[in-house]
């Protein structure tokens, strides 16, 4: 991750846009590095930093950093000692930052479920009468590789590999500089729906390697956008507080998701299904690529997030599934909504 720039963690990123590509990995659990019982804090520390690339640009800054480091630490290493969880936590790449400066760096989603509109529109798998037991879009070859952008991904990347049978990486970038009307702003945030309507009005999205990934804010170039490697013709928002709703959805394709991420639990999330503690504000959106269970029973969607492979399980979560609130666990099944092409 490098040195800290002194505005990372003021400048809220577009991680609405994270449900517009879905991603995937190998299933094994993030690349995090062990830690002896017998080694002292400050050991812990400088292993980290050497494994992230961790610089601070003077002695008061690394210390700062170290006290955070230590209380995060103490936290993981609490919760997993009590073995009562379905989950475990884990000391990854935001170890040395406060739960506010991961919030405001990482989550943005506007949740503007209050006041979006009803949307006169059919739900096509509203009659569906069968689902599978399980499903993971990843095997299928309709999810592209983990990305570490920490910012705007997205998941009408499947629904290209379905209908025309190629997987292509769509850029990210394009909806960062040129989605920035209405109430979608680059990387301050925005509505997964309104950028679904931006790229059918576009005529579709350019590929990553026309319009690579900057990771800020830029200005919409019209020649990196042409020609668009991939467009869709519309979009449906799945049936709002309904996991059969939903599970019908994502049996038949990735579909994008907003969820409330901004929790302590979610930000050290290493592994195991998802139980944490955590509310209906939504801030945050990912990718719904499949579901099942495990084999105590334990019902999950598999969700796949943009905090690349060291978070997580290999950059994706295990969260509960039919719980029983009607939002699902983190409102999952609040604001869901899928490309048709």
């Amino acid at each position: 991750m490098g040195r800290i720039p002194a505005a990372a963690f003021t400048v809220k990123q577009c991680l609405v846009l994270a449900a517009l590509f879905a991603v995937i990995s190998s299933t094994a659990w993030g690349r995090k590095l062990s830690y002896p019982e017998s080694m002292s804090m400050a050991e812990r520390h400088e292993r980290w930093m050497a494994q992230h690339g961790r610089v601070y640009r003077d002695d008061a800054e690394k210390q700062r950093r170290f006290d955070i480091f230590k209380s995060n630490v103490e936290l993981i290493d609490s919760f997993n000692a009590a073995g009562k969880h379905k989950y475990s936590l884990g000391i990854n790449q935001f170890a040395d930052m406060t739960n506010e400066e991961f919030k405001s760096s990482y989550t943005g989603f506007k949740n503007m479920i209050a006041a979006k509109p009803i949307r006169k529109g059919g739900f096509m798998y509203e009659n569906v009468s069968a689902t599978p037991k399980s499903v993971d879009w990843r095997t299928k070859g309709a999810v592209t590789p983990i990305k570490d952008q920490g910012q705007c991904v997205a998941a009408m990347e499947g629904i290209t590999k379905l209908t025309a049978g190629k997987l292509i990486s769509l850029s990210e970038q394009q909806l960062v500089d040129c989605d920035v009307h209405g109430e979608d702003q680059g990387c301050n945030g925005g509505l997964m729906d309104n950028a679904f309507e931006f790229i059918i009005n576009n005529g579709g999205l350019a590929t990553e390697t026309k319009y690579p990934y900057q990771a800020t804010d830029g200005t919409c170039s019209k020649q990196k956008s042409s020609p668009s490697a991939a467009a869709i013709s519309g979009y449906e928002d799945v049936p709002a507080d309904d996991e059969v709703a939903l599970r019908k959805a994502v049996a038949h394709q990735p579909v994008s998701v907003a969820i409330e991420a901004s929790g302590s639990a979610f930000q050290f999330y290493n592994g195991g299904v998802f139980t944490g503690e955590c509310g209906t504000d939504l801030d945050h959106g990912v990718t719904a690529v499949g579901y099942g269970a495990t084999s105590d029973g334990s019902k999950y969607w598999l969700v796949k997030n943009s905090w690349g492979a060291d978070w997580g399980e290999n950059g994706y979560i295990r969260m509960e599934r039919d719980v029983d609130a009607k939002e699902g666990l983190c409102g999952i099944a609040m604001q869901a909504s899928y490309p048709t092409a």
